[in-house]
């Protein structure tokens, strides 16, 4: 059994795609649109076969949205986490959206169990951890 896709709701689906596909080489579908009900959604696909869904439903308002404080802990989602296959590549792609104006959580280090990682937020505030 696999994960077939891992989804989220955005309050700015476009903003929240063309991040995972600007820094993350994730291809987008066309987009689906359900007239009847407003729901909005994008598939990304990464190159090794993980998927990611961006959705928006217009009875999600700015209420829904609310920032969480920098740093905090809630329960559910904590994290999606890429490989980038090398050292380098975490360094080049946390330098990359530093210089974008992301926030770095952590890192680049070596975790405690080994990792080598950085933590960065972005859209949406989504915690995202970028591995060699």
């Amino acid at each position: 059994m696999k994960i077939e896709h891992a989804a989220f709701y955005a309050a700015d689906i476009e903003a929240a795609k063309d991040f995972f596909v600007k820094y993350f080489g994730a291809a987008s579908n066309s987009g689906y649109h359900n007239e009847k009900t407003g729901f909005r959604s994008y598939f990304l696909s990464f190159s090794d076969g993980a998927r990611l869904e961006v959705m928006n439903r217009p009875e999600l308002n700015s209420n829904s949205f609310e920032k969480k404080p920098s740093g905090s802990i809630c329960a559910g989602y904590a994290h999606l986490a890429f490989s980038t296959g090398s050292r380098g590549e975490v360094d080049s792609l946390t330098a990359k959206l530093n210089a974008d104006g992301y926030r770095i959580v952590s890192g680049p280090r070596v975790t405690g169990d080994g990792y080598y990682e950085s933590v960065v937020e972005g859209p949406e505030q989504l915690l995202l951890e970028i591995t060699e």
